[in-house]
C-alpha cells in the first residue's frame, strides 16, 4: 500500500488526507495540536462519507505532532497544507528539505504564493512544485500542478500521476504567475462581478444567479475554451469588440468589497456580508453547496 505525506490537518488538509485514504493509500499526517486529533479525524471520517468510501479507511491515517517523526522514507509524496503564511512554509520547506529523502517529490498546497518564494532557498527544491486543491479539496477534483523557476519536470509528472491515479484532475500550469491558472481566471470573473454590484448593475443575488444558471451552468459540460468553439469563435470575437471597452481593468480590489471587509462584514464568519448569515442560514448553506458538489461527480466522469 502506497503512503502519502501531509504537513498540517487544517479543513485542507483533513480533505487531501481523505482523498488519499480512498484512494487506497495510508496517509502520515503531521498535526503539533494533539488536542485536536479526534476533530481532524472526524472531518477526515465526514469527508470519506461524502466520497461514498467504504468504511474504516480512516484507521489508515497515521497522525503525528513532531514533523521529524513523520515516516518520510516510505512516502511516495509529501504534501504541504500548513496556513497561508510566507515565513511559516519557507520555514517548513527549509526543514523538509532536509528531512525528506530527495527523490520525493513535494508539493504546496500555498494558493497565493508561488513555489520559488517558498522554496527558492533550499538545496532540494528541484523536486518541489505547487500542489493547489480547491476547497472543498476532495470535492473539486481539479487540482493545479504548478511548475517553479526552478521545478524539474520529474516533479510534476510524478505529481500528476498521482493525483490522476487518484482519480482527481490534475491541471499542469507552466510557471508559477501570481494567481496560477485557475485563481488567475476566477478573478478576472470576480472583479467584473464586483464591479457590477458597486455600479449598480445588479444585486449579488442576481450576479450569483447570472452564473449559477447561465453560463456557469454550461462550464461542467466544456470549458469556456470548448463551450466557445462548439458555438463558433467568430461569434466570440464579435462579442468581445462590443462588450470588452465597458468592462472593468481596474489594478484595485473593489471599492464596494473593501468597504465590506473595513465593516468586518466577512460572510458567514462574522454574521454578515452582502447579506445577512445567521448560524442556522450559514450551516443549511455549506450542507447544501457540499451535496451539490457531491451530486456533480458522476457527471464528470464521462470525458471523451
Amino acid at each position: 500500500m502506497k503512503q502519502a505525506a501531509i504537513i498540517g490537518m487544517g479543513l485542507m488538509g483533513c480533505d487531501i488526507a481523505a482523498i488519499f485514504l480512498a484512494g487506497g493509500w495510508r496517509v502520515a499526517a503531521q498535526e503539533p495540536a494533539e488536542a485536536d486529533w479526534p476533530a481532524k479525524r472526524a472531518r477526515v471520517r465526514t469527508a470519506l462519507e461524502q466520497l461514498g468510501a467504504e468504511p474504516g479507511l480512516e484507521a489508515n491515517l497515521a497522525l503525528h505532532a513532531a514533523l521529524e517523526d513523520m515516516p518520510f522514507a516510505g512516502c511516495a509524496c509529501v504534501v504541504e497544507a500548513a496556513p497561508e503564511r510566507l515565513d511559516l512554509k519557507r520555514a517548513l520547506f527549509s526543514r523538509l528539505d532536509a528531512l525528506v529523502p530527495p527523490e520525493i517529490p513535494i508539493g504546496s498546497n500555498a494558493s497565493g504564493f508561488r513555489i520559488t518564494d517558498i522554496a527558492g532557498h533550499c538545496a532540494t527544491r528541484r523536486r518541489m512544485a505547487n500542489l493547489h486543491f480547491f476547497l472543498p479539496a476532495h470535492l473539486v477534483p481539479g487540482v493545479e500542478v504548478v511548475k517553479g523557476e526552478h521545478t524539474d519536470p520529474w516533479a510534476c509528472d510524478a505529481l500528476y500521476d498521482i493525483m490522476a491515479g487518484l482519480g482527481g484532475m490534475p491541471i499542469r500550469v507552466a510557471r508559477d504567475e501570481p494567481g496560477f491558472l485557475a485563481n488567475r481566471i476566477q478573478h478576472a470573473l470576480m472583479r467584473e462581478a464586483f464591479s457590477c454590484i458597486d455600479s449598480g448593475l445588479a444585486s449579488a443575488e442576481d450576479v450569483d444567479r447570472a452564473v449559477r444558471y447561465c453560463f456557469g451552468f454550461r462550464y461542467l459540460a466544456a470549458g469556456p475554451i470548448l463551450q466557445k468553439e462548439l458555438a463558433g469563435l467568430e461569434t466570440q470575437l464579435a462579442a468581445a469588440a462590443t462588450i470588452y471597452p465597458s468592462l472593468n481593468t481596474s489594478p484595485d480590489p473593489s471599492p464596494g468589497l473593501a468597504q465590506l471587509v473595513a465593516g468586518n462584514r466577512l460572510g458567514p464568519k462574522t454574521g454578515r456580508g452582502y447579506r445577512d448569515w445567521p448560524p442556522e442560514r450559514a450551516a443549511e448553506e455549506r450542507a447544501r453547496y457540499e451535496r451539490v458538489l457531491k451530486a456533480a461527480q458522476p457527471l464528470l466522469r464521462d470525458e471523451v
